[in-house]
């Protein structure tokens, strides 16, 4: 132990809380400047590739990655063609919805869960965690929706997944700290339970609140499992669905309309797959930059704490 001691630095702080060395500096910017060429420059092929002009796909023969001349063909095709056009409005509208109601649900489940003398508290905390153990399967949530007759409906793809264990958890774990003096002087002033949520509960947790609803958003916008167990007309199908079937399957889009005319002017059909998966993404990465500051705040703080 004297000697361990007599090799404390002159900072007196521990070995990982030095600042890095030069070198690890370096290491760091190095490891990090990877990582973002990793993650950009898919995305990077993938827009200047739906931007290309035929002639240049077809001199590459695959994804574009010298711009030779920009062209918007591919998108004007896809927002000509009412298949993707009513598959936008269709993801956007479910995913608003949907969010929504799955923002709600797990505010007033989480904030009932945070509160120990609450109705049934602990057989509903009980059950709540459960579902990180136990999924009830495909088949028996099938046959359900197919009872409640929202099979052919855009319900089918909301209540299913309408409320998450995680978020639940996370918002709960958030609640708990908030100060109960807080709230105990709210229901001196003769608030109720109701008021005190929307007064003072939620304005204190913007953060948690910002970060689940971005979960939930991104979960419905991308999902379309659910639209392909539940959804047999196609003019209903979200985005998503669309995507997966054109790009991934790569089958022809149902009722397809020609927005350019003439065969020859036709777009490549890698710059429409690429296009429709642009329109699929960048929704989410337009609104990751106005949430991304809560993430430490909204779920590290109520995970580690809770």
């Amino acid at each position: 132990m004297t000697l361990l001691a007599t090799r404390k630095k002159p900072s007196g702080l521990a070995a990982w809380e030095e600042p890095p060395s030069p070198a690890g500096r370096v290491g760091k910017g190095a490891v990090l400047t990877v990582i973002v060429l990793a993650v950009l420059l898919p995305l990077y092929t993938i827009v200047l590739t739906s931007l290309s002009s035929k002639a240049t796909v077809n001199r590459v023969g695959g994804l574009v990655l010298i711009p030779e001349g920009i062209t918007f063909d591919a998108y004007i095709q896809i927002f000509s063609d009412t298949v993707v056009r009513r598959a936008v409005l269709v993801a956007t509208g479910v995913t608003v919805v949907g969010t929504a109601i799955s923002l709600g649900v797990s505010i007033l489940g989480a904030y009932s869960l945070a509160r120990p003398g609450s109705f049934l508290h602990r057989p509903l905390l009980f059950a709540v965690l459960l579902m990180f153990v136990f999924f009830p399967g495909i088949i028996p949530v099938y046959l359900m929706v197919s009872g409640l007759g929202l099979k052919d409906t855009y319900w089918s793809l909301i209540l299913p997944t309408a409320v998450s264990a995680f978020n639940v958890v996370v918002m709960r774990a958030f609640f708990m700290n908030i100060p109960g003096e807080i709230m105990d002087s709210a229901r001196i002033d003769g608030a109720g339970e109701f008021r005190i949520l929307w007064r003072i509960v939620l304005p204190m947790s913007k953060a948690v609140t910002a970060v689940v609803g971005l979960f939930y958003a991104v979960g419905y916008w991308n999902a379309w499992f659910n639209a392909m167990l539940y959804l047999e007309d196609s003019r209903k199908w979200p985005l998503a669905l669309v995507l997966r079937q054109y790009v991934v399957d790569s089958n022809p889009l149902p009722t397809a309309t020609v927005g350019v005319t003439g065969a020859g002017d036709m777009p490549p059909t890698l710059a429409i797959k690429m296009a429709i998966v642009v329109v699929a993404v960048v929704p989410a990465l337009v609104i990751y930059p106005f949430v991304q500051r809560h993430f430490t705040k909204g779920v590290l703080i109520g995970a580690v704490k809770g």
